[in-house]
C-alpha cells in the first residue's frame, strides 16, 4: 500500500471516529474533522502533510501525491 492511499484511510478513519464522538459524547469533537479536513485542503496545494512524512521515514513506499 502506498502512503497515499495510507494518508487517506487514516484521515477516513480520523474523521469517523470524530462523527461518532461527537454524536456520543460532545458536539466539540467535531473539530477533530474540521482540522482534519483543513489539513487534506492544505496539503493539496502545498503537498506538505506530516503523516506522509512519517510514513516514508518508516519506508512506505511514495505514491503520486507525496513523493
Amino acid at each position: 500500500m502506498s502512503i497515499d492511499r495510507l494518508v487517506m484511510a487514516f484521515a477516513g478513519t480520523v474523521v469517523l471516529i470524530g462523527l461518532l464522538l461527537s454524536l456520543v459524547h460532545s458536539t466539540y469533537w467535531l473539530f477533530l474533522p474540521a482540522f482534519v479536513g483543513a489539513n487534506l485542503l492544505q496539503a493539496a496545494f502545498t503537498r506538505f502533510c506530516p503523516l506522509a512524512i512519517f510514513l516514508k521515514r518508516l519506508g512506505i513506499k511514495s505514491g503520486v501525491a507525496f513523493e
